[in-house]
């Protein structure tokens, strides 16, 4: 760019409202960070200066100074080197001024005014490099400083940036929508956890005794009653199923256990769902068993009452719903449609005396995204229920937490995405009942790929939801607390960010809008891919090197990144608006500082069963069941209840109670563990000891003591991967 390109009256015009502050238009265009911070005019602010600079990815950077007599002067292009600026500013003599550095496509830009008052404002890393690591306690130390000295110009820019609320007396305080019923449960049980410790001790050992002799139960049980081994199996699958889910879904923010439980409310509610189908048949004319009763009644009533498991925990969790991520929704929607999987699908297989390797089929580890079937000679493919009602929740999570940012035209997405689950359902549902689908529906499935593709397009949707609901978190980074050590990836992020500068500064102002749009989009897309990569990179290195310092570390980590994407989606979502905190920043703030010391990166260091009981026992469910497999949630609940009429008396007790059992295994014992029995301890007092070892080891909790064992092997050298950012 030639010095005479542009005049410093341009520059600033578009970036800032006046000398000393930046317009508010500006900041929100790409959703920029703010800082403000106070530092002395001396090489050190130049050094941070250029760093930001090199954050950005570019060689060179816009300088001008802002006051009114200089409108006229030309902006002056300087490399992103020291020497260079420094000779400019002396150039200007030795007396203060306000002056603004900007790179060239105005994505980011600090100004320094004449006293010792600077803003920074632009992309995450932009604002580290000036600000500190932790933009949020920056960010609070510059409103505490400003309230303490009571100086005018840090107070108007305290308030301006958004450090400080509107109002002496509130300023102190963060207002928001007071508690939902969800939180004002977990608060309760957190102060039992802490005015309580012997009794939740005790909880904890009760529980793991219980769930391992549910275990037991279910290992006698199978004994007895015939096709259990079958139900077992299909259960474990869906586990599997949202085991996979959760472990791609990096972004979430709800916890295993919450996405156990709500896979036991889907199976729950085959139960309501057939009543449902009962009545809406009945209203139609149609006979239960009746063929178009499988295609028109199940499909419709089942695809809308599988989401009820995640309306209910939107009724009991509003607050926690607008702090959720968009994979949340896909998550929590898998499970619900799971659960109506693993009923509909283990009651048949029991009741049916399906064979193993039927009931069974796509179950297996090495299967992605278990659960579906695939119907032989006719290249149609059902995804199961957990992939297609997962399906629609990753749509609606897209629209839910995109629409602001993105554009409203996302709610276009969960329509499209329940008519492809419901296509996909009518057409697997009419090929069992002998139906011959119409040709619009035939057409259209065949084009939708006959379901081969719905898991494909999941899992496109997932990777999506990833995306968007990392580049959000980043936009809410000056409020949630910063990750311990160096960030992975940075140099991938500056190539990004360096080749989305160039292309931006050649992209036309006065071409039509649709062109623009699609160039700021070519060049912002591998700026956010390479965002999200480093962020996910950064939270796996801190799990890696946590679970080498054992499993107390290991679940306090996974405890903290769990909590911190939930506040920054909570605070992205809001986009300023008063919000309700699940915990608040300074919290979070405490818990990183003692992961980071203990990471080696701190600053020290450097009822149910009786629903089921109903559901089997209800005289209006009871009829004629179909033996070829092809069925809907009415026929499964009717089958259960005619199989556990012919079940021998002596064998029906020990049928409740591995019923119970595999609900109770699944509604307990799956969070992240709490406590930690000392290895030392447990070899010289075994017996002493079970009790706490009983406690941290509940069936579900397993996997998490597999982990911190595997954690245990790892060598110290694993350090190094919060140490060295590149």
């Amino acid at each position: 760019m030639d010095e005479q390109a542009m005049l410093t009256r341009d520059l600033v015009l578009r970036v800032c409202a006046n000398a000393t502050e930046f317009d508010e238009g500006w900041i929100r265009a790409d959703g920029k960070i703010t800082a403000p911070f106070t530092a002395s005019r001396d090489t050190a602010l130049i050094d941070a200066v250029i760093r930001a600079g090199h954050a950005m990815g570019v060689d060179r950077l816009l300088v001008c100074r802002t006051r009114a007599e200089y409108a006229y002067e030309p902006v002056t292009v300087v490399p992103a080197d020291r020497t260079a600026l420094v000779e400019l500013i002396r150039g200007w003599g030795g007396e203060p001024t306000d002056f603004l550095v900007v790179v060239e496509d105005t994505s980011a830009a600090v100004l320094v005014t004449a006293t010792t008052l600077t803003v920074a404002a632009g992309p995450d890393d932009f604002v580290r490099a000036l600000a500190g690591s932790d933009i949020a306690q920056a960010r609070a130390a510059f409103a505490e400083e400003a309230r303490a000295e009571r100086d005018t110009d840090l107070l108007r820019a305290a308030h301006r940036y958004g450090c400080l609320e509107q109002g002496a007396r509130h300023a102190r305080g963060t207002r928001g929508p007071g508690p939902d019923l969800a939180e004002r449960l977990h608060t309760q049980v957190d102060t039992i956890r802490a005015d309580a410790p012997r009794l939740v001790a005790v909880l904890r050992t009760l529980r793991g005794v219980l769930g391992w002799t549910m275990v037991g139960v279910l290992l006698l049980a199978a004994v007895f009653v015939p096709g259990l081994p079958a139900a077992t199996a299909v259960v474990l699958g869906m586990l599997w199923l949202l085991a996979q889910l959760a472990w791609l879904a990096r972004s979430r923010t709800v916890g295993f256990a919450a996405l156990v439980r709500t896979l036991a409310l889907g199976a729950l509610c085959v139960w309501p769902i057939a009543l449902v189908e009962q009545a809406v048949a009945g209203v139609l004319g149609l006979a239960p068993e009746d063929p178009y009763a499988y295609a028109y009644v199940a499909v419709p009533v089942e695809e809308i009452g599988k989401l009820a498991p995640v309306a209910l925990f939107w009724l009991v969790a509003r607050r926690r719903f607008a702090r959720m991520a968009a994979v949340d929704f896909l998550l929590l929607a898998a499970a619900a449609g799971a659960g109506f999987h693993l009923a509909e699908t283990a009651v048949r297989a029991t009741a049916l005396a399906w064979p193993g390797d039927a009931a069974t089929a796509g179950l297996g580890l090495l299967h992605l995204l278990p659960g579906g079937i695939d119907v032989p000679g006719t290249g149609m493919r059902f995804s199961g229920h957990g992939v297609t009602t997962g399906l629609v929740g990753a749509a609606l999570g897209l629209a839910v937490v995109g629409r602001r940012r993105y554009g409203a035209w996302l709610w276009l997405l969960p329509p499209l995405a329940l008519v492809a689950a419901a296509l996909e359902h009518l057409s697997f549902n009419a090929l069992l009942a002998g139906l011959e689908p119409t040709a619009v529906t035939s057409l259209a499935f065949r084009l939708y790929g006959q379901g081969n593709a719905t898991r494909w397009l999941l899992l496109l949707l997932l990777v999506c939801a990833v995306v968007m609901d990392y580049r959000l978190a980043r936009l809410a980074a000056d409020a949630t607390p910063r990750l311990p050590g160096l960030a992975p990836l940075t140099e991938l992020q500056r190539r990004a960010r360096g080749r989305a500068v160039r292309i931006r500064v050649r992209i036309p102002g006065d071409i039509a809008p649709v062109f623009r749009r699609l160039g700021l989009a070519w060049a912002r897309i591998p700026v956010t891919l390479a965002e999200t990569l480093s962020s996910i990179a950064h939270e796996l290195a801190i799990t890696v090197v946590a679970a080498s310092r054992g499993p107390a570390t290991l679940c306090r980590t996974w405890r903290f990144l769990r909590r911190r994407r939930e506040f920054a989606m909570g605070a992205a979502r809001a986009a300023g608006r008063p919000w309700r905190r699940g915990g608040s920043r300074t919290e979070l703030s405490e818990t990183e500082a003692r992961i980071a010391t203990a990471l080696g990166v701190g600053p020290k260091a450097a009822a149910a069963a009786a629903a089921a009981s109903l559901a089997a026992a209800h005289p209006a469910l009871t009829g004629p069941v179909p033996e070829d497999g092809a069925g809907y949630a009415l026929m499964s609940v009717r089958a259960a209840a005619e199989w556990l009429a012919g079940v021998p008396a002596d064998a029906q007790p020990w049928a409740w109670a591995a019923a119970a059992s595999l609900l109770g295994l699944l509604l307990t014992g799956w969070g992240v563990p709490r406590s930690h029995p000392s290895a030392r301890n447990f070899l010289r007092d075994p017996g002493g000891n079970v009790s706490g070892l009983l406690g941290a080891l509940a069936p579900g909790q397993i996997p998490y003591a597999a982990a911190a064992l595997v954690g245990l092997a790892l060598p110290r050298r694993v350090d190094r991967l919060l140490r060295h950012g590149r």
